[in-house]
C-alpha cells in the first residue's frame, strides 16, 4: 500500500525544525532540547552513522536508559535510513548478546550504567559484524561525568546538514524485541507509516478524537514506561509526531511522576493501572495536583472499580484503556473515556477497534464467531508490523492476510466491544511486564534438582499476576524455593522469577505431552497458591515493583 511520502520520522523532524523551532521536544533530569536542536543533532549523527558504515537497512543497537540521547539516536538511524534496535536493559549477558547477534547489530549505542554488560558480550562470535561500539557518556569540560559527552565527542566532526530520506512510509525504522510462547526473542520490525496511520485515520472517519487516544501539538506528554517496548516508544514516537513536549523519566517512580506533572503542567501520559494507583498513594497528592491532567491511558490489565473511582475523583481527567501489542504497532482497540463510569459493564472489556481498523474473533478452522461466541481474537490494522526479523515462518503464522493474530481468546458483544478471556499464549503480565512461561521453565529443568517445571500467572491484587512456579523434584532430590530462586539469579532478568515455588508429584500433561497450564492454575487455586515454601524474599518484592516501573506493554501483550 503507498502511503503519503512525508509520513517518516525525517520528515517530521525537518517539519517541527522549521515551524516550533524553540519548542521543547523533549525535557529529561532538568534538560530541555528544542525541536530544532534535536533535528540538528539527529542529522549529525546521522552523519557519523553514514561515515562509520551504517547503510540503508543496518540495525543499530541502543542499550541505555530513556533520555534525549536515545530518541536522537533514533531520528539518526531515520535519517541515515537505519533501523533502531533497542535493548531492554533488564536482561541478563547472554539475552542481551542474543538480540545483537539475533539483529545482527552493525554498532551499538550504549550509557555508561550498562557498560559492564555491554563489555561482557562483546567478545561473542555472533557479533563478528558489529562495526563500532558508541559510548554515550563521557567527562565534562569540568572534570564531572557528563551524560552524552561520548556521543557529542564520537560525531563532533560531522556537518549538522539534512540529509536526502533514503527511505519511505513503508520501509523499516524500529526492530523491537518480544518473545512468543516458545520464549525465544523476535525482532519485531516496524516501518515509519506505523506512527502516522491512527491520527490520520482518526481524521479521515471523522472519530471524536476526545473518545480515543489522542495527541496534540500543544500536549506536554509524559513518557513514563521503558522505550525498549513498543508502550514506551510509540507513545514518545506518537507524540513526537504532533509536535507535543515529551517529559522523560529514566526510571519510573510514582513520586517523581507526581513532581514532573505539576512542574511540568503534563496534559497526557501512558501508564499501566499500578502505576495510577501508585501515584494516588503518594502523600499529599489532591486534584489541583493534577490540574493540569486532560488524559490518562492505561494498559496491561483492566481497571478496578475502586481505582477508577479514585482516578476520576483526583485526576480529575479522561481515562481510556489501551489494548495492543508490539505487532500491532499502535493502538489497536480503546476502551473510552465515556465508559468509565463506575458500575458500568464496559469496565471489564478491552474496547473498541480504533478508527481505521477491524476486529474479529475466529474459531479454530479461521470461521467468523458471531458475538458472544469465543475465540481467537485478530486484528487488522494499517499500522502492523512488517513481520519478524528473518522469520517469514513465524510472520506467516502471525500475520495472516492481513489479520494479526493476537493470540488472546475473547469474544465481541453485539456492540463490537471486545472481551478478552484468557492468553491462548499463556503470556503473564505483571503490572504490564510481559513474562514467557517457557523461558522460565527452561532454565528451571537445568537445575540438577528439577524433573519437570510448569511456570504459571496467579491473580495478584496489587501487580494483577504473580510469577509461581509448580516444580517436580528429582527422586531422591531435594531444593528449597530459595536454592531454587538463587540458581536462577542471573540466567534470566530478575522480573521473570517467578515469587513463589510449589512442589508437586506431577504435572498435568495433555495426550502430547504439552504442560496443562490451566490445569496447573487450576491446582494452585484449589490450593489457596499456597506454595510449599514461598520465596517472598524482600528481593523478589523489589523485583515486583521493578516490574510496574518498567512495564512495557501496550496493552495486553507486547
Amino acid at each position: 500500500m503507498n502511503h503519503p511520502a512525508h509520513w517518516t520520522l525525517s520528515h517530521v523532524s525537518a517539519r517541527h525544525a522549521r515551524t516550533r523551532p524553540g519548542r521543547p521536544a523533549v525535557i529529561c533530569e532538568e534538560r530541555r532540547t528544542t525541536y530544532a536542536e534535536l533535528h540538528r543533532a539527529g542529522n549529525q549523527v546521522a552523519h557519523a552513522l553514514r561515515a562509520a558504515g551504517v547503510g540503508v537497512g543496518s540495525r543499530v543497537a541502543y542499550l541505555g536508559r530513556e533520555c534525549e540521547h536515545y530518541y536522537l539516536t533514533i531520528l539518526a538511524c531515520a535519517k541515515a535510513g537505519a533501523v533502531i534496535v533497542p535493548v531492554n536493559w533488564r536482561l541478563t549477558p547472554a539475552e542481551v548478546e542474543h538480540i545483537l547477534t539475533d539483529a545482527g547489530a552493525e554498532l551499538l549505542f550504549v550509557d555508561e550504567e550498562f557498560r559492564a554488560t555491554a563489555d561482557e558480550v562483546l567478545g561473542s562470535e555472533g557479533l563478528q559484524g558489529l562495526r563500532a561500539v558508541v559510548r554515550l557518556d563521557g567527562t565534562g569540560a569540568d572534570g564531572r561525568p557528563d551524560r552524552g559527552a561520548g556521543l557529542r565527542a564520537w560525531c563532533a566532526q560531522a556537518p549538522d546538514t539534512d540529509l536526502a530520506p533514503p527511505t519511505g512510509p513503508d520501509d523499516a525504522v524500529l526492530q523491537i524485541y518480544t518473545s512468543g510462547t516458545t520464549g525465544l526473542p523476535k525482532g519485531v520490525v516496524l516501518a515509519h507509516r506505523t506512527f502516522f496511520t491512527l491520527p490520520q485515520a482518526t481524521l479521515d472517519t471523522g472519530a471524536d478524537p476526545d473518545e480515543g487516544i489522542d495527541w496534540r501539538q500543544d500536549d506536554v506528554s509524559l513518557i513514563s514506561l521503558p522505550g525498549f517496548g513498543i508502550a514506551g516508544i510509540g507513545w514518545f514516537l506518537h507524540g513526537f509526531c504532533a509536535g507535543a513536549t515529551n517529559v522523560v523519566m529514566p526510571m519510573y517512580s510514582a513520586q517523581e511522576a507526581v513532581r514532573l506533572i505539576e512542574r511540568e503542567k503534563v496534559t497526557i501520559t501512558f501508564v499501566a493501572p499500578a502505576m495510577l494507583q501508585m501515584m494516588l498513594d503518594e502523600r499529599g497528592v489532591s486534584a489541583r495536583t493534577f490540574a493540569s491532567m486532560r488524559k490518562i491511558a492505561y494498559g496491561a490489565a483492566p481497571i478496578s472499580e475502586g481505582l477508577l473511582h479514585r482516578s476520576l475523583q483526583i485526576f480529575g481527567c479522561q481515562l481510556a484503556q489501551i489494548y495492543a501489542s508490539t505487532e500491532a504497532g499502535s493502538v489497536a482497540v480503546c476502551l473510552p473515556p465515556s465508559a468509565h463510569r463506575v458500575g458500568s459493564v464496559l469496565l471489564r472489556a478491552a474496547g473498541r477497534a480504533c478508527p481505521g481498523n477491524e476486529i474479529k474473533v475466529i474459531d479454530r478452522d479461521g470461521q467468523i464467531l458471531a458475538p458472544g461466541e469465543i475465540g481467537q481474537v485478530c486484528i487488522r490494522t494499517p499500522a502492523h508490523m512488517l513481520g519478524y526479523h528473518n522469520r517469514p515462518q513465524a510472520t506467516a503464522e502471525t500475520l495472516v492476510e492481513g489479520w494479526l493474530h493476537m493470540g488472546d481468546a475473547g469474544y465481541l458483544d453485539e456492540d463490537g466491544y471486545l472481551f478478552l478471556c484468557d492468553r491462548i499464549n499463556d503470556t503473564i503480565i505483571v503490572a504490564g511486564q510481559n513474562i514467557y512461561p517457557a523461558e522460565v521453565e527452561k532454565q528451571l529443568s537445568e537445575h540438577p534438582a528439577v524433573a519437570d517445571a510448569a511456570v504459571v500467572g496467579v491473580p495478584d491484587a496489587r501487580w494483577g499476576e504473580a510469577v509461581h512456579a509448580a516444580v517436580v523434584l528429582r527422586p531422591g532430590s531435594r531444593a528449597s524455593p530459595r536454592q531454587l530462586l538463587l540458581f536462577l539469579r542471573g540466567r534470566i532478568a530478575d522480573y521473570k522469577i517467578p515469587v513463589a515455588y510449589h512442589l508437586l508429584e506431577a504435572l498435568p500433561r495433555n495426550p502430547s505431552g504439552k504442560i496443562l497450564r490451566r490445569a496447573v492454575r487450576e491446582q494452585l487455586r484449589e490450593r489457596g497458591s499456597a506454595p510449599a515454601g514461598a520465596a517472598h524474599t524482600p528481593a523478589t518484592t523489589a523485583t515486583a515493583a521493578a516490574a510496574a516501573a518498567s512495564a512495557p506493554a501496550s496493552a495486553g501483550r507486547s
